[in-house]
């Protein structure tokens, strides 16, 4: 039997979102014990030409508020991006999970041939279901997941494979 679109998606986007909502935590218990402004850790990032570990937060966020939303057709919630505290990126967080649980299995299986267009500034992207599943939400969430993870790490936070898989 092959694995639903659902089932390829929703249950490990919100364990990793769960996840990385643990990963902050402990960023930010180590800036209170450090008395290290969580500034600091909110706004580093691995090399000057890439987003910051709140970036990287909102667009992991985004790959499955916004893919998930074109695979069941509805309208996805619209954030601000303006987060700058690690409590307001856990609120992201809480809010894109509770999106992807509002998401039914009926809405996202059968999808895999649907189309999806898109547009980011003047990159227009086409796609079909799957290959959007597998291509691009899984990629980019997963690229966002581990660079916040390696911008806590590479800045101390006491973190290893174990916070980044969960339990």
């Amino acid at each position: 039997m092959a694995i639903s679109m659902y089932q390829a998606s929703i249950p490990q986007l919100k364990k990793m979102l769960s996840n990385l909502s643990v990963i902050l935590k402990k960023g930010e218990e180590y800036a209170k014990t450090k008395n290290v402004d969580e500034k600091v850790l909110v706004e580093g990032r691995l090399f000057p030409d890439m987003f910051p570990l709140s970036k990287q937060v909102q667009i992991a966020c985004d790959q499955v508020k916004n893919g998930m939303a074109r695979l069941a057709g509805v309208e996805p919630p619209k954030f601000d991006d303006t987060e700058v505290t690690f409590a307001q990126l856990q609120e992201r967080i809480a809010k894109t999970i509770a999106f992807a649980e509002s998401i039914q299995p009926a809405q996202v299986d059968g999808t895999e041939a649907k189309e999806i267009k898109f547009s980011i500034k003047e990159w227009n992207f086409e796609f079909v279901g799957e290959q959007y599943l597998l291509t691009w939400i899984i990629p980019n969430f997963y690229f966002h997941i581990t660079t916040a993870y390696n911008i806590l790490r590479h800045n101390g936070v006491e973190i290893g494979k174990s916070d980044y898989l969960g339990g």
